[in-house]
C-alpha cells in the first residue's frame, strides 16, 4: 500500500512517520522533544491509541491505532499535533512555513509479525542513526514500555505481543545484533 494515500481506519495499526522538510532538524533541544510528546498526549489520546514512538533530531516514528468511527476525521488529531508543533517551533526559532514533509507517511500493519517487527524497528532507530543505545535513548517509548512507571502508552498490549517483559527486552537486543551483522555484511 502507498505510504501517502493509505486511509486511516479505526481498529487497525499504522506506522506513522515523517521528517523535516529538506531533512532539516525538527527537534533542536530537550524542550522540543518534551513539547511534541505533550502534544501527542493532548491530541491523540484517547482518540488514537499510541503503542510506540521514537523522536529523532530530523524525523519521528509513531505506532498508532485510531479508535473513532468517523474515518473522514481520523487524520485530524495528527494534523492538529503537527500544525501546533510547527507553529510553536516557528515562533521559537523565528522561522516561517512548513516544518514537516507533506503528507505524513503512514503504513498499515496487516499482521502480528509485522507489528512486532515495527515496534523493534521504531525503538532501534537511535542505534541505527548512531544517536546512542536504544535502551538508553530518552526520546523513545522503549524506556516507558520497559518500566513500571505510569504511561499513556498501551504497555500491557505491547508486552503481551512479545510474550512478556523479558521477551520484549530480548527481541530488541536481538534486533540490534542482527542489524549490526547485516550492516557488516553489506559493507564488506
Amino acid at each position: 500500500m502507498s505510504t501517502t494515500t493509505t486511509p486511516l481506519l479505526p481498529g487497525y495499526f499504522y506506522h506513522i512517520y515523517n521528517r523535516g522538510i529538506n531533512k532539516e532538524v525538527i527537534f533542536k533541544d530537550d524542550e522540543n522533544y518534551r513539547y511534541f510528546l505533550q502534544l501527542m498526549g493532548k491530541y491523540l489520546n484517547p482518540i488514537i491509541l499510541v503503542y510506540a514512538y521514537c523522536l529523532l533530531p530530523n524525523h519521528f516514528h509513531i505506532l498508532i491505532s485510531p479508535m473513532i468511527a468517523d474515518k473522514d476525521k481520523l487524520h485530524l488529531p495528527l494534523s492538529h499535533l503537527f500544525n501546533t508543533y510547527t507553529q510553536s517551533f516557528n515562533r521559537r526559532y523565528n522561522r516561517t512555513g512548513a516544518l514537516f514533509e507533506r503528507p505524513f507517511k503512514r503504513k498499515q500493519i496487516m499482521d502480528e509479525t509485522y507489528l512486532w517487527q515495527v515496534i523493534c524497528y521504531i525503538h532501534n532507530n537511535p542505534d541505527h542513526h548512531y544517536l546512542g543505545a536504544f535502551d538508553r535513548y530518552p526520546w523513545s517509548s522503549y524506556l516507558s514500555l520497559s518500566s513500571k512507571k505510569p504511561t499513556l502508552l498501551k504497555r500491557d498490549f505491547v508486552l503481551s505481543l512479545f510474550g512478556g517483559y523479558q521477551d520484549f527486552i530480548t527481541a530488541h537486543e536481538n534486533e540490534v545484533e542482527l542489524r549490526h551483522i547485516r550492516d557488516y555484511l553489506i559493507e564488506k
